[in-house]
């Protein structure tokens, strides 16, 4: 395959801090359903299966298949395209419609640096302000605890998870509302991110 990579390749590689942006916040689904379509080799499998850091998952997931080939560069982005991966991550949506050139988070979604400078503020309340305000299941905030071995990533990991569960409703004012409540304790300028552009 000399000269130029295939079509798939270069799209793939186009789009790869993006999806890894999306894909993170469920990188074991991502995995299972890339590994059942049989993109992977035994090995690459493994390898990407020994991650424990999400983005680190989704990252190693991506370069290995776009170093096997378009064929299997083609087949991942089908499978994004597809039901499965399109109810679990809303944010893929822009493969479906096209418009890939358009920017992750629509007007008003929260972005990805307001989530970062908010989980900064963040203490070590966090998993009661995820069950009280966010409304995470304890269980993802466990399996979230174990992934992450840093404090602002497993924040960050949670808002994150609030981001895809709430698919369009994920707005930076809606977050803030929540976040405003007084059970979470947060001094209002902790907060305030949401409330700027960017």
């Amino acid at each position: 395959m000399a000269g130029e990579p295939a079509a798939e390749i270069q799209q793939l590689r186009g789009l790869k801090a993006r999806l890894i942006e999306i894909l993170s916040a469920d990188a074991d689904f991502v995995l299972q359903h890339a590994d059942s379509s049989s993109l992977l080799s035994n090995s690459g499998y493994q390898q990407v299966r020994a991650r424990t850091v999400p983005r680190e998952k989704v990252t190693d997931l991506l370069d290995h298949i776009i170093q096997r080939g378009p064929e299997e560069a083609r087949g991942l982005l089908e499978l994004l395209k597809g039901p499965a991966l399109q109810e679990t991550f809303p944010m893929l949506r822009f493969l479906k419609d096209g418009k890939i050139n358009t920017p992750s988070t629509g007007p008003g979604l929260v972005k990805e640096k307001q989530l970062m400078e908010v989980a900064c503020a963040i203490g070590n309340s966090w998993k009661k302000i995820g069950i009280l305000a966010l409304e995470i299941p304890a269980l993802k905030l466990e399996q979230i605890e174990i992934d992450q071995t840093q404090h602002i990533d497993r924040v960050f990991q949670m808002l994150l998870f609030w981001r895809t569960r709430q698919k369009t409703n994920a707005t930076a004012a809606h977050l803030h509302r929540l976040l405003s409540q007084e059970h979470c304790g947060l001094p209002p300028e902790s907060i305030a991110p949401l409330l700027e552009g960017d």
